[in-house]
């Protein structure tokens, strides 16, 4: 079955989507469990904390997830796609995976910050939480956004 440029770019922007979130969220929870890795040897009993905080970049690659199956979904109920939908999607997808790579990354600089102040014995970890959160709103916005992008 031969693709139409619609169907090339829709998917395009899938594949971006997917990839760049899921690497962001990679990146990040790589950062902050080197983060923990190292605080254990300083404080072994924060190490429950330290976990919470290394998981909330994950949540980008499942933004990008989801996203995509939505967008795929949304995709394959089509009969035929418009240029303007394909750009719409590959525009969504292009947003969502570089706003998930680089929320996620500096999401796990303000997470493993505060597994070391933790290690170091400061509580911080509700303030820390509180202070990851922020890089995260704007996953939310663009994974919000693809919800408004989607051909129907």
């Amino acid at each position: 079955m031969e693709q139409t440029l619609p169907q090339i770019l829709a998917y395009l922007g899938l594949g971006i989507m997917l990839t760049l979130s899921c690497i962001g969220s990679a990146m990040g929870v790589s950062m902050a469990g080197n983060a923990t890795i190292g605080a254990l040897k300083k404080n072994p009993d924060q190490f429950g904390s330290s976990m919470l905080l290394t998981a909330l970049p994950s949540t980008q690659g499942l933004y990008g997830f989801a996203g995509f199956f939505l967008s795929l979904n949304a995709l394959n109920s089509l009969t035929t796609l418009a240029l303007g939908q394909g750009l719409a999607i590959l525009a969504v997808g292009t947003a969502l995976g570089f706003v998930g790579l680089f929320s996620a990354y500096y999401q796990a600089k303000v997470c493993s910050n505060g597994i070391v102040e933790m290690s170091n014995g400061q509580d911080v970890f509700g303030k820390t939480m509180i202070l990851a959160v922020f890089p995260e709103l704007y996953a939310i916005l663009a994974f919000a956004a693809t919800f408004l992008a989607l051909p129907s």
